[in-house]
C-alpha cells in the first residue's frame, strides 16, 4: 500500500537563485536589486526578514505577490511554483503592504466582502464577521473605514489579507507609525494566528520587535542573504556581555586581578564596567575575583548583546 503524501508541506516558503535585475533608467545603470537569494521558510514558523532600506526585502516580497517578475531562480510558495501554479501560489499568501491603502467610505464588513469577491471566495464560504472578530473589530464592523485610528486600520489590512484563508500571512513593516499600546493589541491578534498554525513572514525596523516574536531571522544585505539562523543563534553570535558593579567603597586603582578581565571605570558612580565572552568566561570568576581583591558588591547589572548589535555588524561589514 502506498503511503499519502502529506497535508501539509514541511516548508511554507522555499526560494532558490531567486534574482532580479532592474532594467536601467533616465540614464541610470541596471541595478540588481537580489542576487542569487536562498531562503526556506518552515511551516507554522513566526519569521523574520530583516535589512537596511534598499536591501531588497520589499521586492522579494513584491515577486511573491506577483507584482514583480523575477530574473532568475525559483520559488515555491506552500509546494507551488510561482512559474508554473501562480494564481495557486498567490492564494496561498495574504499581503499586508505597509500603505494604509482602504477606501475611507467602505466599512470594514463591505472591504472584507470586496476583497473576498477579488479572490472568487464564494459567498457560502465567507467568514467576514470570524475574521473581523480575529482581528477584534467585531464592534467597528459597521462603521467607515475613516473613522478608525490608525491601529484599527493596520488591523483592517490584516484582515483584508485573511480572506482567502491564506496559511502564510506576510507582514510588511506592519506596526510603523503605529503607539506602543495598539502596536501591542495588533501582536497579540498575530501571535494567536501563528499558534494556531498560520505562517507569519515579518519585515520591521523595530528590531526589538523581531527578536521579541520572531524564532528565525534572515537578514539581507544589498541583495543577499547575509544570516539566516533562529534568533538564540544569531543573537549568540557575538558572544558578547558587559557587567556593571557598583561598589559601597571608593575604588582607586583598578586590582590587578581585575585588570586581566579587562575592567575599567565606570562613566559615572564609584564602580566598574566589565566585558568579557560568557563562552570563555564565567559570571561567578568575575565576581570572585571583585570578592578577592577586597571589594563589596553594592549593586550589579548585566547588558547583554541583542539583535541590534549583530544587524549593524553584519549589515556594516557586508560590501556592497
Amino acid at each position: 500500500m502506498t503511503a499519502s503524501a502529506p497535508a501539509f508541506p514541511a516548508d511554507a516558503i522555499r526560494i532558490r537563485g531567486l534574482s532580479k535585475t532592474y532594467a536601467s533608467r533616465n540614464g541610470q545603470p541596471p541595478k540588481q536589486a537580489l542576487k542569487g537569494v536562498d531562503l526556506t521558510i518552515p511551516r507554522g514558523s513566526f519569521f523574520g526578514l530583516l535589512g537596511p532600506n534598499g536591501a531588497g526585502k520589499s521586492t522579494l516580497i513584491n515577486i511573491m505577490a506577483g507584482l514583480v517578475k523575477k530574473t532568475a531562480g525559483q520559488v515555491e510558495i506552500w509546494d507551488r511554483d510561482l512559474d508554473r501554479d501562480e494564481r495557486g501560489a498567490r492564494l496561498a499568501i495574504g499581503i499586508v503592504p505597509q500603505e494604509l491603502n482602504l477606501d475611507p467610505f467602505f466599512t470594514p464588513r463591505e472591504l472584507l466582502e470586496v476583497q473576498a469577491g477579488l479572490y472568487g471566495v464564494p459567498r457560502s464560504e465567507r467568514r467576514t464577521d470570524e475574521i473581523l472578530a480575529t482581528v477584534g473589530l467585531s464592534d467597528k464592523a459597521d462603521a467607515y473605514a475613516r473613522t478608525l485610528s490608525g491601529g484599527m486600520r493596520r488591523r483592517l489590512l490584516v484582515a483584508k489579507a485573511m480572506v482567502h484563508f491564506p496559511p502564510i500571512l506576510v507582514l510588511d513593516e506592519p506596526t510603523a507609525g503605529v503607539d506602543i499600546e495598539l502596536r501591542q493589541q495588533l501582536w497579540t491578534q498575530i501571535r494567536a494566528m501563528n499558534e494556531r498554525g498560520t505562517t507569519i513572514l515579518l519585515t520591521t525596523h523595530y528590531l526589538e520587535e523581531a527578536q521579541e516574536l520572531c524564532d528565525q531571522i534572515a537578514i539581507i544585505n544589498h541583495g543577499s542573504v547575509v544570516a539566516c539562523e533562529p534568533t538564540e543563534a544569531l543573537i549568540g553570535r557575538l558572544d558578547s556581555k558587559t557587567l556593571t558593579v557598583m561598589l559601597t567603597e571608593p575604588l582607586g586603582d583598578i586590582p590587578p586581578a581585575l585588570q586581566a578581565f579587562g575592567a575599567e571605570k565606570a562613566r559615572r558612580g564609584n564602580g566598574l564596567v566589565l566585558r568579557y565572552r560568557p563562552s570563555e568566561t564565567a559570571i561567578a570568576e568575575i565576581l570572585a575575583a571583585i570578592s578577592a581583591a577586597g571589594l563589596t558588591i553594592a549593586d550589579l547589572t548585566t547588558d547583554e548583546a541583542d539583535l541590534e548589535d549583530i544587524f549593524l555588524q553584519l549589515t556594516r561589514s557586508t560590501a556592497a
